[in-house]
């Protein structure tokens, strides 16, 4: 498969308004520095596409497509922009087609209870419009109000009520995408069951648009629940606020909607940005523990059978939240990490390693000692119920940019291969892009696994026009 990709021509610009129309085709510098990055540092990861378009219709994007597998011109496709690994930045140049224009939900059908919605509509905006019939749609990340449906499938992504509800692809019924050869194709559908051949379905979900462009989405929704009580529970050390996780399930038989889990450094750096007041001095862990469903009192008994649990286990404090107030203000700590360490130094590596739940104790001290060896912090923070923890590589402000850059690169394969020893992966929810390729590569993945995965992309993608850059390299 060849990398020695075409420059876009004047020609195939003056060929590209045809299509899509003059007013959709961006050459503009400046306003291509808007898809040169994602929420990846744009000075380190960042790559200018030659041209920009913004279609409307699947349509439109197939011609698209066949003029660059005809021309060898490289097809970057972006959703919202919102991701952590680099998925959306065109590094080999050429084009980018963005779905910010096919915004619309198409039809919400409650008797199927699905929703059916193109790519570029804000995931948050889904739950808006089926939350006014006793719906929604539980697949989405913890980003939901600026990322978007499309990029959410391409990713897999997920979120805090994986535990209980999973990650978007057990939502995703049915996908319209359009191949790098152009043709338009529709995978799945509102039926529930279909062992019809492979699923190819869900090959495309989490394959990071790398295999075609999605135009078109089937969801699948749920009855909407009612009511919903949290707990921040504070604990003294790490072991024991993980080994709740279990036993809220196994002792307590209850599923959680969500488990949160926050080190010290985490919850003291939010708390402090936030100017909140929470006497935890003594603590060495937090975790935030959400219930839902439809029956209050229900929920109630729960909340009290887990408050009492953990308090018999060692917690320190069980806060409730049981109303709209409580409940912003306890998740307030959870939400605002990544914005309070952000402030402090934006020069950190947003990481989302996954680890087998009862793994996260041994994970912790090797965090720790990963940080002292190379002079930085790793705060760690995310998804406990599930394993997915977003370990932090912060930058000490002293260190030069190169002393940074070297000292993350080497902190990062260090982090990775301790991952690797307990059983986990590099990538829980943001997937691999540019950003972890080179990891992803040194054996992050059995090397039998890309040479598959390669031989998938070439039935695919012939050409390799496709996102290419991303996940692996194509030779």
């Amino acid at each position: 498969m060849t990398t020695r990709y075409n420059p876009v021509s004047q020609s195939v610009i003056e060929e590209l308004k045809r299509i899509v129309g003059a007013k959709n085709v961006i050459t503009d510098p400046d306003r291509l520095a808007a898809y040169s990055h994602d929420e990846t540092p744009a000075d380190r990861y960042g790559h200018m596409p030659e041209v920009a378009l913004i279609p409307r219709t699947a349509e439109e994007i197939s011609r698209v497509l066949r003029l660059a597998n005809r021309e060898l011109i490289p097809i970057t496709p972006r959703g919202a922009g919102s991701g952590l690994s680099g998925g959306a930045i065109p590094v080999f140049g050429g084009i980018v087609i963005s779905t910010e224009k096919m915004n619309r939900i198409l039809e919400i059908d409650e008797k199927n209870m699905v929703a059916v919605v193109e790519p570029g509509v804000v995931t948050n905006e889904i739950n808006d419009q089926v939350a006014q019939r006793g719906l929604f749609f539980a697949g989405y990340p913890m980003s939901l109000e600026t990322c978007s449906i499309g990029g959410n499938v391409a990713e897999n992504a997920g979120g805090g009520k994986a535990v209980k509800y999973g990650v978007t692809g057990r939502y995703v019924m049915g996908i319209e995408v359009v191949l790098p050869t152009g043709e338009i194709i529709m995978l799945g559908g509102k039926r529930v069951k279909d062992v019809t051949g492979y699923d190819l379905k869900q090959l495309i979900v989490g394959s990071e648009g790398t295999l075609g462009i999605i135009t078109k989405i089937i969801v699948k929704l749920l009855p909407l629940p009612t009511a919903r009580i949290d707990l921040l529970v504070l604990f003294k050390n790490v072991r024991s606020a993980i080994d709740m996780v279990w036993e809220i399930m196994t002792q307590a038989h209850i599923v959680p909607t969500t488990v949160e889990f926050m080190d010290a450094l985490s919850f003291h750096t939010s708390l402090n940005y936030l100017n909140e007041q929470i006497d935890c001095k003594e603590a060495g862990a937090m975790i935030l523990i959400e219930v839902d469903g439809n029956d209050f009192e229900r929920l109630e008994a729960e909340a009290e059978t887990i408050g009492e649990l953990c308090l018999s286990h060692g917690a320190k404090e069980v806060y409730v939240a049981d109303n709209a107030t409580t409940q912003e203000r306890v998740w307030g700590v959870r939400r605002s990490i990544p914005e309070a360490f952000m402030a402090s130094n934006p020069d950190q590596s947003i990481e989302d390693i996954v680890v087998p739940i009862a793994s996260i104790p041994q994970l912790m001290p090797e965090l720790a000692r990963i940080a002292q060896m190379y002079g930085i912090q790793i705060p760690c923070y995310g998804h406990a119920a599930d394993g997915n923890l977003h370990a932090t590589l912060i930058r000490d402000p002293v260190t030069t940019e190169e002393e940074w850059i070297e000292k993350e690169q080497k902190a990062l394969r260090d982090l990775y291969s301790v991952v690797q020893r307990f059983g986990g992966a590099i990538s829980g929810e943001h997937g691999i892009g540019s950003k972890r390729k080179k990891y992803f590569m040194e054996g992050a993945i059995n090397p039998t696994l890309v040479v598959l995965m390669r031989r998938i992309k070439k039935a695919f993608d012939p050409k390799g026009i496709m996102n290419p850059g991303k996940i692996f390299d194509l030779e």
